[in-house]
């Protein structure tokens, strides 16, 4: 028989506001409030959500002080705690983990989690000069999910202007394609093959931004439409924020869903989660073609559930840029040419920053209601891969009650390597990329290695030395790297 205790999610609500004209903008509360509302219907009851203990929303880029304490009231709730969180996209798998465990150990019954971002309106506000309203929600979560931080930048990124994820996550791909020993022809077709089919499964996902068939070569080939960004980026590799999207979730006790009278057929079951962070900067990572967080964490929560990456009927990679996906992919022993989505990842899908995987798990929620007995995977990253989140799911209940697994000791064990502000001397091209303004590329960033093993960064500013970048395989090239930080001598 089933614990009473049992964990499941019983109703899920995606909002899209697409807008023609500002006059239609909705601030990211109100979205929570209609993601809210359909995931009340979701369940196929309603009149309950007065009951709920705790409200819990994602951290975004609004200014709210505490919005889930506006959401509670507003659906009758005023007495339920108030829980946020921290910046990072792992955040919402974080959330559910903890809501599960805390739904075991009896310490909730009803729990309602939600977020939205609106960053497609405000880029047109900004754009018009308007500034959009939105309602005052002062004061501060009865309580924070949070842990230890770390900057996502080393001091050493930052002297060389490295301050955003378009920069690194190409760092990571270029060192992908070495890695494979492919050329740039044969690396960028299968990348882009790879975001096709991303594509693809938005193209049939009802809740995606973006659902328009492409082809891989209308991802990969710049145009007006889909500029360079990052080599070898194009806009259609990258996360796609401009979006205005909420979602929620309703979790509850298998008691709970009972006395609530939500059928069974709604139940889908958290079955494990588990969670590692990898060292906190690319810069003293051992590679940048690897992720020892994502192989433990994998590890950890297949072994407790029970599973193998062959059991996976569905699977949803946290998918900010190419590069993450293979590298999970890669870690889980998952095949490239597998659906790894659910929803058409940050490009297709949606990319409302923190929030994106919450319409990972609602989406999945749909898709294991249709297959009961298939098991799902979210994974969840925060950061420059760096921090990773996983939780299993089927439309089955569990064998064992809902567990949760920390890989930390095993990532923290594994060696750093050392960054170097300032060297001079021979090395060797680990990985780069070039950063475009348009057509032009203004500057390449490159990862060296010195004889060493020692870590350093350098940026070149040369057009010819750039245009070479783009067209011939750099990594594994051998250097001069001279004080201050210029190139000399490339092999």
């Amino acid at each position: 028989m089933i614990n009473p205790r049992t964990p499941v999610i019983v109703g899920v609500g995606q909002f899209l506001n697409r807008i023609d004209c500002l006059d239609d903008a909705l601030e990211p509360l109100e979205m929570m409030l209609r993601a809210v509302r359909l995931a009340e219907r979701d369940t196929g009851s309603g009149g309950f959500l007065d009951q709920v203990q705790s409200v819990r929303v994602v951290r975004g880029l609004w200014r709210y002080g505490n919005p889930a304490r506006i959401v509670a009231d507003r659906i009758g709730a005023s007495a339920a705690q108030t829980v946020g969180t921290l910046f990072g996209g792992n955040q919402n798998q974080a959330v559910v983990n903890r809501t599960a465990a805390e739904i075991l150990a009896g310490e909730l019954d009803l729990a309602l989690i939600t977020g939205a971002e609106n960053g497609y309106s405000a880029g047109k506000a900004r754009k018009a000069g308007i500034r959009l309203e939105a309602t005052e929600a002062p004061g501060e979560y009865d309580a924070v999910i949070s842990d230890p931080q770390q900057p996502e930048h080393h001091e050493c990124e930052l002297a060389k202007g490295i301050r955003t994820a378009i920069q690194v996550y190409p760092i990571y791909e270029n060192a992908i394609r070495h890695a494979r020993d492919e050329t740039l022809t044969d690396h960028i077709q299968r990348v882009s093959n790879l975001w096709a089919r991303f594509n693809a499964v938005a193209v049939d996902n009802p809740h995606a931004w973006v659902r328009q068939s492409m082809t891989a070569a209308e991802i990969r080939t710049p145009s007006a439409a889909n500029r360079r960004i990052s080599f070898p980026y194009t806009k259609f590799m990258n996360a796609n924020m401009m979006v205005d999207m909420s979602a929620a979730l309703i979790l509850c006790s298998v008691a709970q869903a009972r006395r609530l009278g939500i059928s069974p057929d709604k139940w889908v079951y958290p079955l494990a989660g588990a969670r590692g962070y990898d060292h906190f900067s690319a810069s003293v990572r051992d590679d940048f073609h690897t992720s020892p967080a994502i192989r433990f964490t994998g590890r950890r929560l297949f072994d407790l559930a029970g599973v193998a990456a062959s059991d996976l009927d569905f699977v949803d990679l946290y998918s900010c840029f190419p590069s993450a996906v293979q590298v999970a992919a890669q870690e889980l022993g998952l095949a490239e040419e597998r659906p790894l989505t659910v929803t058409g990842g940050l490009t297709f899908g949606g990319g409302p920053l923190n929030n994106y995987v919450m319409h990972s798990i609602a989406r999945m929620v749909e898709r294991l209601r249709e297959r009961p007995q298939a098991k799902g995977l979210i994974t969840a990253n925060g950061g420059n891969l760096y921090k990773c989140v996983m939780g299993l799911y089927s439309g089955e209940p569990p064998a064992a009650d809902f567990q949760q697994a920390d890989a930390q000791a095993e990532i923290d064990a594994l060696p750093a390597r050392r960054c170097l502000a300032e060297y001079a001397g021979d090395a060797t091209i680990e990985s780069y990329t070039l950063m475009y303004a348009g057509d032009e590329a203004k500057v390449g960033h490159l990862a060296c290695l010195t004889p060493a093993g020692n870590r350093t960064w350098v940026n070149t500013e040369d057009p010819d030395l750039m245009a070479a970048m783009a067209s011939e395989e750099f990594c594994g090239r051998k250097v001069r790297v001279e004080r201050g930080g210029s190139l000399k001598d490339v092999a």
